[in-house]
């Protein structure tokens, strides 16, 4: 992964995870002069938060608010990250059951969400760093099972979202684009996904061809 995104430095020896939700960690590269690959926890919390709770309520940040929520707007500015990922998840309702689809994309390697970032300092204890994923309009892949989709940064792009020294919002959202859907697949995966108990490799295998359920693409 280091490779991949040409990091300098890295301070999370992290572990493979293959189911994560929110609050748990997450694989982060950022540029504070460094390019760093690091882990933060997953929901935002505002360095002016009373309470750290909020954050599972801010996992994500819609793209068109980013300039607008005071939660966003001054991280935007100068605490932007990538949120690394081989894939991700959701969920289509069929027939009254909600059927777990794997999104990534064909090419096959990681890539990166736009994300944000905030530090959080408690009366007592170490500060705690946690982020955000910024997501878009869906992409006609995506359409048909949700009306949102992780904002992912082309190769192009990831080198102008982390740049410390730019602050041109209007550069930094046009970025923030549905990802071509000719260069993404999908599909589906078993129910193991549906508890945060499982995380194995077992949650990205595509089910088999008895528990497979008719999907919409």
């Amino acid at each position: 992964m280091a490779k991949d995104f040409g990091v300098e430095e890295i301070t999370e020896d992290l572990a493979p995870s293959f189911n994560i939700a929110p609050t748990h960690d997450v694989a982060v590269i950022l540029n504070d002069g460094v390019l760093r690959l690091d882990a933060m926890r997953w929901g935002l919390v505002p360095s002016w938060a009373t309470d750290p709770s909020i954050g599972s309520r801010l996992i994500n940040a819609r793209a068109e608010t980013l300039t607008k929520r005071s939660a966003f707007k001054d991280a935007l500015k100068s605490r932007r990250c990538l949120v690394i990922a081989d894939g991700f998840f959701e969920w289509q309702k069929l027939n009254g059951a909600k059927i777990p689809l794997y999104f990534y994309l064909t090419e096959d390697r990681p890539f990166g969400f736009a994300g944000l970032y905030d530090i959080w300092s408690p009366p007592l204890g170490a500060p705690l760093i946690t982020c955000t994923i910024i997501t878009t309009e869906p992409n006609e892949l995506v359409r048909p099972i949700h009306d949102r989709m992780p904002a992912i940064l082309p190769k192009g792009a990831e080198s102008l979202w982390l740049d410390p020294e730019l602050n041109d919002q209007t550069r930094l959202m046009d970025v923030l684009q549905p990802y071509p859907a000719a260069e993404m697949d999908a599909y589906t995966v078993s129910s193991l996904v549906n508890s945060v108990k499982n995380d194995s490799p077992e949650c990205i295998e595509p089910a088999s061809a008895t528990t497979q359920q008719p999907s919409l693409f």
